[in-house]
């Protein structure tokens, strides 16, 4: 395993740390560590693209599981947020939606012999959507009530933000690959 993969892996390793320090009440600045974990995560998936390109240690698992990993942090993040009242589920669930869409289509890409990597649109709406969650963990408004309206609006922005983000990027991936699901094998 190269260290691209190896990188992805740790990611998805991390997960349950994250939440773990987000969700679980009085942990000693849970919030700060679980902001650390998830930026150290995010960063991975900076880095492990960056390092296949350079270096030419593109794989088909790289490709399958760098996207997978970045849903199952995004995800596992986002559903922790509604437990605690920072996101509107119907927001999570179009954008979970997406993500199931996206990996069937992928699924059917494959079964054709097609790899379908990250698009563009996609990276944008994942870094967006790990911008906002960094924001909405460490929701500086139940500590600094004068500035509390506007960070709630900000917070607000992000969300609705990355929901449009998701949107157009489905929309891409399956303009851009509509031929995936006329092909045969």
């Amino acid at each position: 395993m190269n260290l691209p993969n190896k990188l992805t892996m740790f990611r998805v390793i991390l997960i349950p740390f994250f939440l773990a320090a987000f969700m679980i009440p009085g942990i000693p600045a849970g919030k700060w560590i679980a902001v650390g974990i998830f930026g150290i995560a995010s960063l991975t998936d900076l880095l492990d693209g960056k390092i296949a390109r350079k270096y030419n240690l593109v794989t088909d698992f790289g490709k399958f599981m760098d996207p997978l990993a970045d849903k199952l942090l995004v995800c596992s993040a986002m559903i922790a947020m509604i437990e605690l009242g920072r996101m509107p589920a119907w927001v999570v669930i179009v954008i979970i939606a997406r993500e199931f869409i996206i990996s069937g289509f992928r699924l059917v890409a494959s079964d054709n012999g097609v790899v379908i990597a990250a698009s563009y649109w996609g990276k944008i709406k994942t870094t967006i959507q790990m911008i906002m969650i960094i924001v909405l963990i460490v929701n500086l408004g139940e500590n600094l009530p004068a500035v509390t309206a506007w960070i709630g609006v900000c917070e607000q922005v992000l969300i609705y933000v990355s929901l449009i983000l998701t949107v157009v990027s489905l929309i891409d991936y399956l303009v851009k690959n509509r031929n995936v699901l006329s092909e045969q094998k």
